[in-house]
């Protein structure tokens, strides 16, 4: 027994040969506009990380500088209340004030000015 034959193929015509060929430009073209597409998207892509990573650089610096600036004022604010307990301290500040103690005399010159200049250097808190 042997195979039948193949049925016969339909004759292909000049028309047929075209229009395959008039496909292939079209695919082309289609891809073309495709990868331009992923090009521009890329580009896009890669851009956005580029403004992302410079914003977020500028940020985490300005942050710790914050960070460092806190940090400062603590540690005065601590250094403030540790002096806050401390008598000798305390008696500069009110030497400073123009506080004067139990057995001291008050000598005022005859040329002093109305208003006395600060004679202590202020330390403002934070």
């Amino acid at each position: 027994m042997t195979p039948p034959d193949p049925p016969p193929s339909p004759p292909r015509g000049l028309g047929a040969r075209w229009r395959q060929v008039q496909r292939l430009p079209l695919t082309l073209i289609l891809t073309s506009l495709l990868a331009g597409l992923g090009i521009v998207q890329l580009t896009f892509q890669l851009g956005n990380l580029g403004y992302r990573t410079a914003s977020w650089t500028r940020e985490t610096h300005q942050t710790q500088a914050r960070i460092r600036d806190l940090e400062r004022d603590l540690r005065l604010l601590r250094d403030a209340e540790r002096e806050a307990q401390d008598p000798a301290y305390l008696e500069v500040l009110a030497r400073c004030q123009g506080f004067v103690g139990e057995n001291e005399e008050v000598v005022v010159a005859p040329g002093a000015p109305e208003t006395p200049g600060e004679i202590c250097v202020t330390q403002r808190l934070p």
